[in-house]
């Protein structure tokens, strides 16, 4: 029999050999698989427990409990999610084993560089004073963190810091400006080209011209760098029952991006009146009708007092799933998967036009597309390099059980909650057999209801961005502290996150 240690060894480079999920590249006005070929769909849900209120007390990272993570990523693997967002993150956590969970059941992530803590964002009322070397140091530092994991959908360099017609003003070009800034730092300290996009407020009077500034070639002018790869827009205009395709507004979306040369898709969605939510707007986003958008992310995971949640997080650590994921389930359910991998016929042979005023129709928007020059400093700093940042990487994921309770909207508790590991982006209907959210109750759900005394929770905020335009969010719940990896055996061990690297460590427990 040969040595343990070679049986080791062979069973891990076999479990290194294989990532969950293929990196996505950007394709004219497409998301596309890297190793298949196929279109991606963001099928997603915004996803920052604890809400901007959180980050910076020690316990706002959504990315650093492996706990929550497993609990969470169990949850979505079950409703179909394929994407998160995460609003804020510390670059100075560990987020390898969070990362891993969510990249072993097919979940990418895009990841807002911004915070709300003062100097890590630009400020949308003085966009110049607060572009600076230090603040370009801290979303490069989150970069580091976030890319060397091949679940990294993409990066935000911004979340509505243009609101209104006044803020269109100034901001364009310094948005453009961080998009170049973290597209050099990528192209030079990354192994591969990762996304990098804005998130728009739903503002009518800026949105076309958000777009259209962002998304448009600016080489006649000497830069090549700062256009944005794809397009977030923050979108309630569905509301209930009676809206329509045509009432949304969904019809005028179309015609606005039927021609955009990257991808756009809803950042934000969900309209919470009526409450319960209906969901109806998922067939249209995901239906024939809308084959231009490249999907959208559900506001938002976790309850708060702004009732946006589809569950509701409670202090001990336990769930309980509200009506809004068993009918957000239903209505993912009868998404055509198939249609809405296969390519759109529209999306080929699209050139950006080059950016000019005449891009332009509001008064008072920017048609300045000089790009401001990187701040003093910056330009060594995309040389060399944040100094020490701590930089993630996969470990495999042995732990799959979920450690915590969590209760269906009926009050029973789930059994046998897990994960699936799984090869390839998640999608609805592929791991439904392991748990039903309206089974009948086999314990009561009085260890979760008796930690909070109201139903929602702490770290409320607004749904909006903070007065410096970073990216925010109001999520809440569980304040995600980094800790324990619940047990997971850990192994660096490159690309391992299958099914496969279990198998290694089982079959040594196994041999010993």
């Amino acid at each position: 029999m040969a040595p343990l240690t070679s049986i080791f060894a062979s069973l891990c480079a076999l479990a290194a050999t294989v990532s969950a999920v293929n990196p996505v590249v950007v394709q004219e006005q497409e998301f596309i698989d890297s190793k298949t070929n196929e279109r991606f769909v963001i099928i997603g849900v915004d996803y920052q427990p604890g809400g901007q209120e959180a980050y910076g007390t020690g316990s706002g990272d959504p990315l650093s409990n492996a706990t929550a993570c497993l609990r969470d990523a169990a949850l979505m693997q079950e409703l179909g999610v394929n994407t998160i967002r995460s609003y804020n993150v510390d670059p100075t956590l560990n987020h390898d084993e969070c990362v891993s969970i969510f990249n072993s059941v097919g979940i990418y992530m895009v990841i807002d560089v911004n915070s709300p803590l003062s100097g890590q964002s630009v400020d949308r009322s003085d966009p110049s004073s607060s572009y600076t070397t230090s603040y370009l140091e801290h979303i490069f530092s989150v970069v580091e963190a976030f890319k060397s994991y091949p679940n990294t959908l993409g990066f935000f360099a911004g979340n509505e810091v243009i609101n209104d017609v006044g803020t269109g003003k100034d901001n364009p070009p310094y948005i453009r400006a961080v998009q170049r800034d973290l597209k050099n730092y990528i192209s030079a300290h990354a192994d591969r080209t990762i996304p990098v996009g804005y998130a728009a407020a739903d503002v009518a009077e800026v949105l076309t011209d958000t777009w259209a500034y962002l998304q448009c070639n600016n080489s006649n002018n000497g830069d090549s760098d700062s256009r944005s790869d794809f397009f977030g827009l923050n979108d309630y205009s569905w509301c209930g029952s009676e809206s329509s395709f045509t009432i949304s507004g969904y019809d005028t979306l179309v015609s606005t991006f039927s021609n955009t040369t990257i991808p756009v898709f809803f950042s934000e969605y969900g309209c919470n009146k009526p409450d319960p939510r209906v969901f109806d707007e998922v067939l249209a986003l995901y239906g024939p009708e809308m084959t231009v958008m490249s999907g959208g992310l559900v506001y938002q995971w976790t309850q708060d007092s702004a009732d946006y949640g589809i569950v509701q997080v409670y202090d001990n650590a336990t769930v309980q799933l509200l009506a809004d994921y068993d009918t957000l389930m239903s209505q993912y359910g009868k998404v055509n998967v198939t249609l809405i991998q296969s390519s759109n016929s529209t999306a080929t042979s699209l050139s950006a036009p080059s950016c000019n005023s005449d891009l332009i129709s509001s008064d008072g928007f920017s048609t300045d597309f000089n790009i401001p020059d990187p701040p003093s400093g910056a330009s060594a700093l995309i040389s060399s390099g944040v100094s020490s940042a701590p930089t993630g990487s996969i470990v495999s994921v042995t732990q799959t059980s979920v450690q915590v309770a969590v209760y269906a909207t009926n009050g029973g508790q789930l059994e046998n909650l897990k994960i699936t590991l799984q090869s390839g982006a998640n999608a609805p209907g592929q791991n439904t057999a392991g748990v039903s959210t309206g089974a009948a109750a086999t314990h009561t759900s009085s260890a979760g209801a008796s930690s909070s005394s109201s139903g929602s929770s702490s770290g409320a905020s607004t749904s909006t961005a903070s007065s410096g335009g970073s990216g925010t969010a109001s999520s809440t719940g569980l304040a995600a502290s980094a800790s324990s990896s619940s047990g997971a055996f850990r192994l660096d061990a490159g690309l391992a996150g299958s099914a496969i690297a279990a198998a290694a460590v089982g079959a040594v427990a196994f041999a010993l």
